[in-house]
């Protein structure tokens, strides 16, 4: 088992980061040098624009680390990464087994899905019995029930999609009902490119966090990130990764959830553009970052493993098991279902 360590995230976007010795230096304009020593570290994420010294990339290829740079507004930018983990012959397995078990796999991510979807329209609806509007969210959790039975009558791929299209659909249509704390964090519906509201900038950041921790995890386990089963490939799209937020990303909707209505966010954690985009702010950022890494350090109950493990390594986990299935060590890859 791959041990948790720690997350150096960097929001500051003047900070350049170097390498001295066994040290990495962070450095930023009027401020003292952070220094933090690189076998404490698992992952490096900046969200800047100076990047760091080749040194340090150079050492973090050799030792395994990933080190992912975003966009201040948390768009992914670039991963560093050293030699590939596995080989020519672990990739033709995995395109060969993808293509083989292509409409096993989309059943199963995408019940997975609307399943761990209905956790969390159940498990709110529960503790908040006088919520707005919760006949609709309720209701919906019926619906969902109903189309994760119809996804394994279809064999139609592009059917499959539009039913899994449909019910995200209708979920964030719902989704602003379990927001108790409204103004800023009104919200209707799901946008993306860009966020147009501080709870989809919000969601945007998360799934871009967690799709950069899945990535490198597929690396580690020798798998091809890009090359994935349900997402279509697309230069620079880490389809397999994304393949795998469809099952983990109720992890983040939940955290944010958490965070609104907990009221750890205000409107001055986001920052509106000239465009009507909207994106948290640096402050924003650091509360959010925070909140992930407590996250991920909270305990669940695997229901494969049937042991308990930390959300953190979650992604290795579900990694390494689609590795034992592309290398037809399982006859059947299991994905995470939230209990």
């Amino acid at each position: 088992m791959r041990k948790l360590l720690n997350t150096l995230y960097v929001t500051d976007e003047k900070a350049y980061l170097s390498l001295e010795g066994e040290t990495i230096v962070c450095k930023s304009e009027g401020k003292d040098p952070l220094r933090i020593p690189f076998a404490n570290l698992e992952n490096i994420v900046c969200f800047g624009y100076l990047g760091c010294s080749p040194a340090l990339m150079g050492k973090c290829a050799d030792e395994g680390v990933p080190l992912v740079f975003y966009r201040p507004s948390g768009r992914f930018l670039a991963r560093v990464s050293g030699k590939a983990q596995g080989n020519v012959y672990t990739r033709v397995m995995q395109m060969d087994s993808f293509e083989k078990n292509r409409l096993q796999l989309v059943r199963n991510t995408v019940a997975a899905k609307l399943s761990n979807t209905r956790f969390i329209l159940n498990r709110v609806s529960r503790d908040h019995p006088d919520m707005e509007n919760i006949d609709e969210v309720i209701n919906l959790s019926g619906q969902l029930k109903t189309q994760i039975a119809n996804i394994y009558n279809e064999s139609d791929m592009d059917i499959i999609r539009g039913i899994e299209g449909s019910c995200a659909k209708s979920y964030f249509r719902v989704f602003g009902f379990m927001i108790r704390q409204k103004g800023v964090f009104a919200m209707n519906g799901r946008s993306k490119h860009p966020p147009l509201d501080a709870v989809n900038a919000l969601l945007s950041f998360l799934y871009s966090l967690l799709t950069g921790e899945i990535a490198s995890a597929l690396e580690g386990v020798g798998l091809d990130s890009y090359i994935g089963y349900y997402h279509t490939l697309r230069s620079g799209r880490v389809s397999l990764a994304c393949d795998l937020v469809e099952e983990q990303r109720c992890i983040a909707e939940r955290l944010a959830l958490s965070m609104i209505n907990l009221k750890m966010l205000s409107e001055k954690d986001f920052e509106r553009q000239i465009s009507g985009a909207v994106y948290l702010n640096d402050v924003g950022r650091s509360k959010v970052l925070k909140a992930w890494q407590d996250k991920k350090r909270e305990t669940f109950q695997h229901l494969y493993l049937k042991q308990k493990i930390q959300y953190g390594l979650l992604p290795f986990v579900q990694a390494n098991l689609l590795a034992k299935f592309v290398r037809g060590e399982i006859a059947e890859y299991p994905p995470y279902i939230a209990r």
